[in-house]
């Protein structure tokens, strides 16, 4: 089991209707293929205003995932560390003003990946306790950059990762049907999407009677 990961769905929903790429002049594959190492993209990125910058004073996510539902921790306790992922360390892929790398993609590493991401000069394997950075080795779940991770796709070595706790800025750079294809919770992420589904049929019903 995974532990500290997400498992279940427990959050209400906030949102109706199928996930899509958000657009802003156009968010889509081929923005993907436009995005190269090391950018910060630092333009469009914020073209909608759901940073999550007081979740550091509040201690509550209000973050929403790629599926349109309130954001799901990712690892609270990375590899028995004790040290929550994500930017603000709390467990979840939020981001904010401060967070301009977006750790917003919460995936399993492999060792395949790390090898690929130490190659190109984003050594995650070794622990730099003055960032409160464990070190990551195969299995270990992480809040991963959404341009290090459309990278790591772009050379074929993309890890799986968990849509239900990957933040929807993620959708500024990858499409939402490429991030599915990785899911390793892809199953309950579509049963959540029927449920979302089933619930905007019922409300359409509701305001035509």
């Amino acid at each position: 089991s995974l532990s500290g990961v997400y498992q279940g769905l427990a959050f209400p929903v906030i949102a109706l209707g199928r996930p899509q790429t958000k657009t802003h002049g156009q968010v889509s594959v081929s923005r993907l293929f436009m995005i190269g190492e090391g950018e910060e993209d630092g333009g469009d990125d914020d073209y909608y205003d759901d940073d999550d910058d007081d979740v550091v004073s509040t201690g509550i996510s209000p973050s929403v995932n790629v599926l349109g539902k309130e954001l799901c921790p990712c690892c609270e306790n990375v590899g028995g560390t004790g040290v929550g992922t994500g930017y603000y360390r709390n467990g979840y892929c939020s981001t904010g003003e401060q967070d301009m790398g977006r750790h917003t993609v919460c995936v399993q590493v492999t060792e395949d990946f790390l090898e690929f991401s130490a190659s190109v000069g984003n050594d995650l394997s070794t622990r730099m306790p003055q960032y409160m950075f464990p070190g990551l080795k195969e299995g270990d779940i992480w809040c991963l950059c959404a341009q290090r991770w459309v990278e790591a796709y772009q050379a074929g070595k993309a890890p799986k990762l968990f849509l239900q706790a990957t933040h929807e800025k993620t959708l500024n750079y990858v499409p939402f049907e490429i991030l599915r294809e990785y899911a390793i919770d892809q199953t309950d992420a579509d049963n959540a999407l029927q449920d979302l589904n089933d619930q905007r049929e019922r409300l359409n019903k509701l305001l035509n009677e």
